[in-house]
């Protein structure tokens, strides 16, 4: 299909699996545009024949011209883990200010953009807060689209949440669980995801704001037992107190600039959120994967469950 796309942080697990499935389908003219030189090396080799170029989404540059002529775009860049919050105003907000007015310029008719359940959330923290400011700049943009809120994503290309978790299995004797690990999580599998955003652009759904959520509520420590399950792991899922486990999170952080789990995220898996959950499958004519059937999927895929993402 010759209708030009173009994913601004496309070499993320979204990204990954949004262009595995557009593909897929048949579409051909597909531009990524990320700052991620090692993922967008990994969408290079597994994808050659697209479009992956570098970009500082943050600054104004060359990367601006490919929105010329171009018929969707599909928001995909954030900054979600780490402990210095310019990175976060960067990447989630001076780069969507840009996009934006790129797409007023250039008069693109779609814009899908990928907002966050967290802009309903208790938490407070860099990501939250920078991704309701982020919403709220998109909603103030005079621009109309679809606004998706999804809930914690996993599946192929996952570099951080089960994925990490995954291959922190594979390594280590003991699965350290915090507290009683009874954290509600409603997580949704991002081909799930990938399928309702390809259904916004097919049927040019014009607006409107959705809370995109997993359809089956699952505890933590449940998620982690689905994830031994599926990779055949070995380890000792061990239950250590709260206090004890956000230690060593925090030491871990003093040594490591980029660490794949932080304080905050810690604090963000203990608050009691709960969100909505509507239909989507039949809104957007969708179907819905049960939770253990995409975590063999994730895992268990003959030639995506191999790639890994860098953090």
């Amino acid at each position: 299909m010759s209708k030009k796309i173009i994913l601004p942080g496309g070499a993320g697990l979204v990204g990954q699996n949004l262009v595995a499935r557009l593909k897929a389908k048949g579409y051909n003219n597909i531009i990524v545009l990320d700052k991620h030189r090692h993922n967008l090396a990994v969408l290079k080799q597994v994808q050659p024949d697209i479009t992956a170029e570098y970009a500082d989404l943050s600054v104004s540059g060359d990367w601006l011209h490919h929105f010329k002529e171009a018929d969707v775009v599909v928001m995909l860049q954030a900054q979600i883990g780490g402990n210095i919050y310019q990175e976060f105003v960067s990447n989630n907000l001076d780069s969507t200010h840009l996009i934006l007015e790129a797409i007023k310029q250039n008069n693109i008719a779609s814009l899908v953009h990928i907002s966050s359940s967290v802009v309903e959330s208790a938490a407070n923290d860099f990501y939250t807060n920078t991704k309701k400011d982020q919403e709220r700049m998109v909603l103030d943009s005079g621009i109309v689209c679809p606004i998706l809120r999804p809930t914690l994503m996993f599946g192929w290309f996952d570099r951080k949440h089960l994925g990490w978790l995954s291959r922190f299995m594979k390594k280590v004797p003991v699965f350290p669980i915090p507290g009683q690990g009874r954290y509600m999580r409603q997580p949704l599998y991002v081909g799930d995801f990938c399928n309702l955003i390809i259904s916004c652009i097919e049927n040019k759904v014009a607006d409107g704001i959705y809370n995109i959520s997993g359809h089956e509520k699952v505890n933590y420590i449940d998620i982690i037992r689905e994830i031994k399950r599926a990779t055949h792991a070995k380890t000792l899922i061990l239950k250590i107190p709260y206090g004890l486990f956000y230690s060593l999170i925090w030491l871990w952080g003093c040594f490591d600039k980029r660490p794949p789990f932080t304080t905050q995220q810690l604090a963000a898996l203990s608050t009691k959120d709960e969100f909505e959950v509507i239909d989507w499958p039949a809104i957007f004519g969708v179907p819905y994967t049960p939770f253990s059937q995409a975590i063999d999927e994730t895992f268990n895929h003959p030639e995506y469950s191999k790639v890994v993402l860098e953090f």
